[in-house]
Parts: C-alpha cells; structure tokens; sequence
C-alpha cells in the first residue's frame, strides 16, 4: 500500500482501538479497481470575468473511470440542454460560452459537481458563482470646499460598489499621486484625511480614482476644488480622532484573514499617533503603516483577540480610543479523513475533526447522501460515533466513499474519503534497482513505495545482511521510504526493501553512491576595476572525481554570453578592457548531476570623471569672483580635487595656466585674481583614475589694473669676473604685472663704506656692475614700477664682485698615522686675504704610483678629496685607499671659481691588508666519485700572497655537516676531492691570506649530480658526433693527399716557373719538347702558408723552406746545385732540369697547403 505526502505517524487513542488498524492517507494504483476521487475543483467563492467564458472545474479519477454530473442551486443541472454549456471529454469540468450571445449574469449560482463509478459518488465543494461586476462612478456636481486654516477636512470617496471591491487612490489632474504624509493621508474606506488644512493645499484637482481589478480599468471620479482661507495665525487645538469616532468601536475579524485598525486624529500642531494592546505588549506580528495611523496584522489567530488602545497627542494634549477585536473562526481541519484500503475481514476507521468559532457540525454522507437515510446502503459492519465512522470484520462489495461536512455559521469544510475492499500481495510500484547519487552528509530519503492489502509489512535491509534497518542512523516512514540521518561514506551500498503480508511478499533494491559536496572553494571576489584594464573572478571548484562538473557564470542573474571577449578557463572569469557596460553581478555557479554551489561578486568599473558642466561666474569683485559649476558623473570613483585654471588674452593668449584647487565635494568657489587680467576659467575633476576633460570655458571678466604688488623674488649679486658684479631676479610673471610697461629699479653701495646708493632703472631681469674691485661686498635692493605705480620695495642683500685666483698655497702638507687604507692629512692654512674669493675647501690631489706587489699594474688616475676647516692647525682623513701601495699626494686651496697653486708633494705607503677575493673560483665535477676545485689568485693580493685557505663542509638542505679546512700554498690553484658518496654536495669558502690574515671569502656549492649534469660543464669531445665524423674527414683527405703525391713523384718531369704570375694558365696538360708533361696549376702562383699581401694587392713571398716541409733532412737540388723549391723568376723561358719533382713531395706540405 503507498503512503503519499510527508510522514504520518500511528496514534492510538485507547487500548480498545488497539484492535483497529489506523492507516495513513493512501493512493491505490489505477489500475485496480476504486470509488473516484476529486483532483481537481473550483474555488467555493468563484468570480469570473464576463468579457471571458465560464469554466467551472471538476476533475477526478477512479476504475472504472468515474462519470460526472452537476446540480445548480441544490436541483440537478442538465448540461445537455443549454446550447452554451458542454462538459469536457474524461473529465467533470464545464465550459459555458458566450459566443453565440446570452448574459454571463444569467448563470450566476451556486454549483456541485458529482462524480460516479460503480464503487461510490465523490462530492466537490459548493461553487458559488459570481460575476465581476465594475459599476461607473455617478454623476454628481461637487461644490468646491471652502475651509480655513489649520481645520481639519475630509475630502469623501465613495466608490462604486464592485465585485470584488476596488482598490482606491488620490491623484491630481497631471495624472501624480497626492502627497501623503503626517498630516494628510488616505484612510481605509478611502477617504483623504488632513489633519489640518495648510494655504498650501489650496487646489483644484483632488481626485479620487477606483480600479477595478478583473476588468484591468481604472475610474476617476469628478476633482474636488479646495480653497484655504488664510489667517495670520493659526490656533493650536487639541487631538480629535476624524477616524473612528467616538471613544471606542469594536471589529471582528475572521481567523487567518488581515486585520487592519485605523486611528486618525486631527490637531494643531498635527498629533502623532501610538499603539497600545490591553494586557501585553503588541507582538511581532503587529506592522503599523500609513505613519503609524494603521495597525496591520497580516493572518490573524484566535489570540490577536483583545482591546485595542490608539493614542493621539500633541504639545496641546492627547486623546485615546479603544478597539475590541473580535476573532471568529471558520471550520478548519484538525484531521481531515483519508482513504482507507481494507482487506476482507479487517477492521479500520474514518476520523473527521474540525474546529472553529463556534464550534463547527459534523455531518456525515455516503456517495453524497445522508448516511443514515433510506437511500443508503444498508452496512451492519458500519457505525457511526459523532466524527468517527468505525468498520468492522469488512467485507468484499462494501466499497463506497463518505463525505465529511464541518460547518458553522461562518462557513463550512467538505472532505471525500473512500473505502476500499481488496485482496491482494504486496506489490512494488517504483522502478526496479534505481541508483541514488547522494551527497555526502546530507540527510537521503530512499524511495520504495508499494502497494498489497492486508497492509504488508515492510522492512529494509543493506548488502543482503542484517536484521533490519531501523533506528539510530535509520528510521523508515509507513509509506515506505527509508531515511539516512546523514549520509556517510560507509553507507554507500545495495539496500533491499522488502513487503510481505499474509498472500505473499515482494522487494526492491536501491543502490546508493555517496559524493564528495561540490564547493567552490575560492570564490569570486568583489572588485573595482578602472576603465580600459582587465578585471579577473576566480572560482576555483573541489569536488567528487566521479561526478561530472559544469561551471556556467551568470551577469546580474542572466546567463552571460562569452564572446570573443569574455575568457572563461577552468578556475577563472577574464574580463579584459572593461568598460561601463561590464558592471554587474558575477554569479559562479558550479553543477553536478546532484548539487551545486554559487559564489557572487561585484564588479564596479570605474573612470575618469565627466566634465564639469553650465560655468557661471557671479558676485563680481574689484579682486575675486564666483564661480559656480555643475558635477559630471564620476564613474563609480569619487572626485578628489576640482582644479580651477585660467587664460588670459594680454600676455600669454592660448595658454591655461592653474588657478587653483578646491576639494571633490564642492561646486561654488571664490576666485582671487590679479589686476589688469582679462580672465577666462575652465574646470578639470579629478578622482583615483585621473582627471576629467576639461569644462567648457566660461564668459571673460576683466580686472583692473593697479601698481605692482608682489616684490621680485630671488634677488641676489655675484661676480662673473673679478671685476664685476651681476645683479639678478625673477621677473615678475605675467599675471602679477599689473599693468602695463612693467619695469625694474635697482640699487646698490658698497657695504659699510657710507657712499651714496647708485641706481638704474631696467626692463630686464639683470644688471652687471662694472670696475669693482675683487670679492667685496654691496648692499643691493630692488622695485618693480608700472604705468599705475611704484610697487613694495625688498629687503636689502649682500652681494659680492667677482672672485680671482687665489695666490698662496697650503705649506707643510704631510702625513700621519699610515694604515692600510687610510691616512691622517696636515697642513698649515693660507692666509684668509690671499684665497681672492669665498673660501669653498682644502682640496687634496691623490694617486697611486704603484703597488708593492711586484709586477703588479695599478691605475693612476687622480683623485680628490676636499677638506672644509678654518682651524688654524687644520688636518683630515684621506680614506679609502688601497692597501700595500705608493701614494702621491698634493694640496690646493679653493674659492667657488678658482683652485691656487698646489703645496709641497708628499709620497707614503700604505701597510698590508687582506687580500680581495681571488680572482674566481670554479668546481668542476667531470665524474661522479671526484669534484675538481680551479681558481686564481686575487686581482688586488694588498700584500704578499702566503698562501689559500678552503673550508669546506656538506650541505644537505638546511642541515650542514662539519667544517674541515685544507690550506695551500701561494702556487697552488686547483684541488681535487674525492666524494665518498655519489649524492652528496659540498659547500665551498675559499679565502687568499697575507701576513694581515685572511681575505674576502668566495663561497661555492658543488651542482646536484645527475648522468648529465657533468656533461653540460665538461664535455668529453672525443665521444662527440661531429668530432668523430671531423676526424674521419681529415684522415680521408689526408690518404687522397698521399695517393696525389704518389702519383706525381712516380711520373717525374719538368716545373718551369712562370715569368708572370698573373697569366693565365693553360686548362690541359702542355707537352715539352723533349715529350715530357708539363703541370700547371693556380697554385703555383698563390703564397705559401703564412704568406701576407703586400699594400698594393702583391704577394709577400714566404721565407719557409721546402727543407721544413720535405721527406729528410736532405733538400732536393738541380744538377747544377740549385734548390728545387726555391721560386726564381727567369726572364728567359729555358726549363731547369731535375732529378725528380719538387711539388707536393710531402703529405704534411699538402695539408698545410691545404689550409
């Protein structure tokens, strides 16, 4: 038997029902016979749009398949008769049209559908028909309302009566809502409430409007007209409610429906309103609306019910009302009856219980009549006790369908349940060995419905074992269904449902595999991101191997369409060059066949600022003005800085200069602004990504002019020769002119002689003093002067003409306290008088002769170091200097322009210090069992080389071994070290020592070893391809060169030597006179090896002889003595004979020709 809808547990009552068998709602299989059960009906309250047709519902099934038929108003409706009705095929539902004409009125009613089959009648509810209805508003002349000051007023609606009621609201002639607030609102039967009437609500379109909700229209009845009359000054009154009236009211309300209570006061000032229930605080359920003039409790229950308190004050008093509520209650179930399966000779119930306020009626029927009326079955089997029906020792052909009726006087409950009398095994209805995917700690239901009367009993079973499975990490439900609190990967498995009763038994498996949970495991991330730049979501996913896995992004809850643009790889959302359009909502969502996970972030793009926009300038001033802007949309990135900049057309016409700066979040500034400027001003807004274009300019204002206000900055006078001095400043810039002919006076004295200012008046920014005498001091001031006035005077400096060479040099230079690298420096100071400038610094001139170290070359620039002291026993430190070496040095003194004559010449020498590193240090690991260590002694030794110092040890990771040491002598650069074991590394610290000690350290670590490593530093060359195939080439050729020679020295001949080596020669053989050969050949004329071309493109003969190159130690001569290698030119063509031929008489010859 199949148990539908979420679990139902077993009750007993008493220990004599124990005998009686209580089951759960229960659907039998269709193809088994049964009495017909409703699916499908109408609402009671059914109202219908008469623009559309009828259709009444009435669906149900049975077997055999019911047949169906209605009764309108309590008498039976015959369908057939009315052309316009036709009921539909299988089905109950009826269809009422209106095409061919007739009233949609004329059908209003209430109606009940019965549906039949051989085994019983089930019943829908009473469908009480109506149709909608949207009656005009009437017509009706309103007066206008006259009404004074701070009296309240309310302005009524009316509307037609509709079906259903229409919604109600204010609007004015342009089609906009009334402003409600406080003091003017709209209450529940529609009306528009004002608490007080102000001058300002004085209008002529208040209009109410009705919209009708089935028809879709929307009436508006006639406009008030309102007029105020003024006052000057209104009277405070006390609180007095215009809604309800009176100092209490009551309202009942059915349960489940909305309660809305409604205070609404009037007053001067306007009153504030406050709720209060009698006996408790308001609960959670209580919202207040309309500014808190209405209480609204969206479903009501039965302890809403109470007294009410609404209270208005104001600073003039306070008024209360109270509101009893009533909750009444329609039926509504406590346990509804359901169907019942019985197998012959069992015993079962139907229960029906409702409750309701007042308490409801339960009656019962059977096939839709009275149950204890003629017409009904007779039943011995059968009794009835108030809301219980009890069956006993049932038997075939009993079958028949009850109907429950609960009803008071707000309403009532109409309930179908059959009985069922059949025989029959356990029989499973779901599908066999289905596979249940699960994720892993989730709670899992596994499905076996079924199906056998007597009820079978059914148990579960995992992997075929056991003796059942039910409590603990289990519970099974009675319409079969096996519960896993949390599954868990050893539940994983074949589970058996097994159902068995009296005629037999039946199984099912279901197999189930439990998943790892699908997460994202780095989820998106909200960003901001600049125009133009590439913004980037991750989404990073973990999850079951097994289960496939699809990751789709959506945009703002839309799938997102990824174009050429859009990158979506496995763990990541690429965004490249956003832009506007790109901002939105980024969903990742991740899916298997059995879960899913999301992540959403933002993405806010950002830019630079819109410009600024409608320039004005106002409150003109003689030096300032106002100038006022309107913000650009900033684009996501708030504006920092607005700068203000400016053109003037006089001097610099075309050029925007900055004005000044103000912060992002105003728009009115006051410009201060110089004399004698024809201003323009734009604006720039700047935020984090940059600045905006710049505004549009605004109109031009031009100031007036005035003397020069600002003194030019940066006056100073300085010598360019010895007798002079050049007076300079800063001109004044455009915008602090002034006016026009700007110009400059300058004056200046000699300090502290009492002579009279000298003076000149210049357009420039400078003005030279000629015949000065050498480094003294004036006394310089300045003015700036235009057409308008003189400007502010500056402050007086001190000046100096020009400086000279000075003529004394330092005396006694030497040294003390000579160290490796550094020196103690003394001298005696020139007298003051004699530097002919300002005193800048002692500067010592100091280089290296040579080093100590012999044969060693050291660089011999010359360097300085200057020494600031006006001691009178002066001395300083002459550092950085290189150790075991012979320094010169020399001292000069110095003004800003020139150096004096240098002093006495000093010579040192440095001591010995520690060695630099040596020069590198190389390890060399040709094999696996042996590291082989190169270096060379340091470039700058800073003493005599004694001897290296090598500390080594093994590394392993962050563990080190112990250090061991070798030391060397001062010859020796290399050293080999055999490994005990292929896998170990060494490092290396490598230090040269002198007498002082031991130098900079060179530190090493030995390469990993692998069969390559040694190979890629040190190459075995004659394992090399290229070197073999090389090697057989050389001895292929060399084996051609001494077949050639064979050949050659087998036949003889005559080698004449030709007067002009630049002929050409004969392509074949030449035959003598005497028949013998004679061969030629171009390399007769090319230079022996070693040879060099000679400047004007002639050959430069070698001085080897053939002797070095023949077979012997013994030359091959001519009979007449001469060698036969030798190159003579002859000026006649007579040949010299030979014993035997001289070319290429040897294969080492041939081969060094060769190349």
């Amino acid at each position: 038997m199949l148990v539908q809808g979420g679990p139902w547990a077993l009750s007993v009552i008493s220990l004599v029902l124990l005998l009686w068998q209580e089951v759960s709602a229960i659907d039998v299989p269709l193809d088994l016979k049964q009495p017909p059960t409703i699916m499908k009906q109408s609402l009671k309250d059914y109202i219908v749009d008469p623009r559309d047709n009828i259709i009444i519902e009435c669906e149900a099934k049975g077997n055999p398949v019911p047949t169906f038929s209605w009764r309108r108003n309590g008498k039976f409706f015959n369908v057939g008769k009315d052309p316009r009705v036709t009921m539909r095929k299988r089905s109950g539902t009826l269809e009422i049209s209106f095409r061919s004409g007739g009233r949609p009125e004329d059908y209003e009613g209430e109606y009940q559908c019965f549906a039949s089959n051989n085994f019983g009648t089930a019943l829908t509810n009473k469908i009480l028909l109506r149709v909608s209805k949207s009656p005009l508003w009437p017509k009706e002349v309103l007066e206008p309302v006259v009404v004074g000051e701070g009296s309240p007023l309310v302005l009524a609606c009316n509307p037609p009566p509709g079906l259903p009621p229409p919604l109600t609201f204010w609007m004015d002639s342009a089609m906009m809502p009334i402003t409600q607030d406080k003091r003017v609102s709209m209450g529940l039967n529609g009306d528009l409430y004002f608490s007080n009437v102000l001058a300002k609500d004085s209008h002529t379109d208040y209009s109410c409007n009705a919209r009708f909700l089935f028809t879709h229209t929307i009436q508006q009845k006639n406009p008030f007209t309102l007029k105020v009359q003024t006052s000057r000054k209104v009277a405070e009154t006390t609180p007095n409610f215009l809604s309800p009236t009176g100092s209490d009211s009551s309202r009942m309300v059915m349960r489940g429906e909305k309660l809305k209570l409604e205070c609404i006061a009037s007053g001067v000032p306007t009153p504030s309103i406050k709720w209060f229930k009698k006996g408790g605080d308001l609960n959670q359920k209580v919202k207040l609306d309309n500014f808190n003039k209405t209480l609204r409790i969206d479903s009501v229950s039965e302890e809403d019910a109470g007294e009410y308190m609404c209270m208005a004050n104001n600073q003039i008093g306070s008024i209360r009302h109270s509101i009893y509520v009533q909750v009444k209650a329609a039926p509504y179930w406590l346990d509804q009856p359901s169907n019942l399966v019985l197998a012959p000779d069992e015993n079962g119930r139907l229960v029906c219980r409702a409750n309701g306020n007042p308490k409801p009626h339960i009656e019962w029927l059977v096939n839709g009549g009275p149950i204890n009326s003629n017409s009904s079955l007779p039943n011995p089997s059968r009794k009835v006790e108030g809301d219980t029906i009890m069956f006993r020792s049932v038997q075939i052909g009993s079958s028949a369908v009850y109907q429950c009726n609960a009803s008071n006087d707000h309403g009532y409950l109409l309930a179908n349940a059959f009985i069922s009398i059949l025989d029959m095994a356990p029989r499973m209805l779901g599908p066999k060995n289905q596979l249940i995917k699960v994720i892993e700690n989730n709670r899992t239901f596994l499905d076996c419905p079924y199906f056998g009367s007597p009820l079978p009993e059914l148990r579960w079973f995992k992997n075929g074992q056991g003796s059942g499975l039910d409590g603990g990490h289990y519970r099974v439900y009675i319409n079969g269904t096996l519960e896993i609190k949390r599954a868990r990967a050893e539940d994983q498995g074949t589970y058996t449902c097994v159902a068995r009763n009296i005629l037999g038994k039946e199984e099912n498996q279901v197999r189930l595999e439990v998943k790892e949970p699908t997460r994202i495991v780095r989820a998106p991330e909200h960003q901001s991101a600049i125009r133009g730049t590439m913004a980037r979501f991750d989404c990073r996913v973990k999850s079951d191997l097994t289960l496939p896995i699809t990751v789709t992004w959506l945009k703002d809850d839309k799938p997102l369409s990824l174009g050429s643009r859009l990158k979506k790889d496995e763990d990541s959302l690429s965004i490249p060059n956003v832009h506007e359009g790109d901002e939105g909502t980024y969903t990742c969502t991740v899916k298997t066949e059995i879960d899913q996970d999301t992540a959403s972030a933002r993405l806010t793009v950002s830019d630079r600022p819109d410009s600024p926009t409608d320039l004005e300038l106002t409150d003109a001033k003689e030096r300032n003005i106002r100038l006022t802007w309107i913000h650009g949309d900033d684009h996501n990135s708030p504006v920092t800085l607005f700068v203000v900049q400016f053109e003037e057309d006089r001097w610099e016409s075309g050029k925007w200069q900055n004005l000044s700066s103000y912060p992002g979040d105003i728009n009115t500034v006051i410009l201060e602004l110089s004399p004698f400027v024809n201003y323009q001003f734009r604006v720039i807004a700047v935020n984090s990504v940059g600045q905006s274009r710049p505004s549009l300019p605004s109109q031009r204002y031009q100031t007036s002019g005035a003397p020069p206000e600002v003194i030019p900055r940066g006056l100073k006078g300085w010598g360019t020769k010895k007798n002079n001095m050049e007076i300079s400043w800063e001109p004044l810039l455009d915008t602090e002119r002034n006016g026009p002919n700007l110009h400059y006076s300058v004056w200046w004295r000699r300090k502290d002689t009492g002579e009279e200012w000298s003076n000149v008046t210049t357009v420039g920014a400078k003005h030279i003093v000629h015949d000065t005498e050498t480094y003294v001091p004036y006394e310089i001031k300045l003015r700036a002067v235009n057409d308008f006035g003189l400007g502010g005077e500056s402050n007086i400096i001190i000046g100096y003409s020009g400086e000279d060479k000075p003529t004394a040099p330092p005396t006694d230079l030497r040294v003390s306290k000579i160290d490796s690298t550094k020196v103690n420096v003394h001298w005696t100071p020139v007298d003051p008088s004699t530097v002919l400038g300002e005193f800048k610094e002692y500067r010592v001139y100091y280089w290296r002769e040579g080093s100590m170290v012999k044969g060693l070359r050291v660089n011999k620039e010359k360097k300085t170091k200057g020494f600031y002291s006006t001691v009178a026993q002066p001395t300083g430190i002459l550092t950085d200097l290189q150790p075991y070496s012979h320094y010169r040095i020399y001292m000069v003194v110095a003004n800003n322009r020139y150096e004096g004559p240098p002093s006495n010449h000093v010579e040192f020498r440095t001591k010995e210090g520690v060695p630099e590193a040596p020069k590198f240090f190389k390890i060399i690991q040709r094999s696996t069992d042996v590291i082989h260590l190169e270096w060379d002694k340091p470039l700058e030794p800073n003493g005599i080389l004694i001897g290296y110092k090598l500390n080594y040890q093994t590394v392993n990771g962050s563990r080190v071994g112990l250090m061991q040491m070798q030391s060397f002598l001062p010859n020796v650069t290399t050293y080999t070290l055999r490994l005990p074991e292929r896998a170990i590394r060494y490092k290396f610290y490598l230090a040269a020592l002198t007498q002082v000690g031991a130098g900079e350290v060179y530190a090493e670590e030995s390469p990993h070893f692998t069969n390559e490593a040694y190979s890629k530093d040190q190459v075995d060359i004659a394992t090399q391809g290229w070197f073999i195939g090389l090697m057989c080439a050389i001895a292929l050729i060399i084996l051609i060169l001494l077949i050639v020679c064979f050949i050659k020295r087998s036949r003889g001949g005559k080698y004449p030597v030709r007067e002009k080596k630049d002929l050409p020669l004969d392509a074949v053989d030449q035959k003598g006179e005497d028949g013998s050969f004679d061969y030629h050949s171009d390399e007769d004329n090319k230079p022996l090896q070693g040879s060099q071309n000679s400047l004007d493109g002639g050959v430069k003969e070698s001085d080897d002889s053939l002797v070095d190159y023949g077979e012997g130690g013994d030359g091959q001569f001519n009979e007449d003595g001469s060698f036969i290698g030798q190159y003579t030119v002859k000026k006649d063509k007579d040949e010299t004979e030979g014993n035997e031929s001289s070319e290429a008489t040897s294969p080492v010859n041939a081969i060094y020709s060769l190349a």
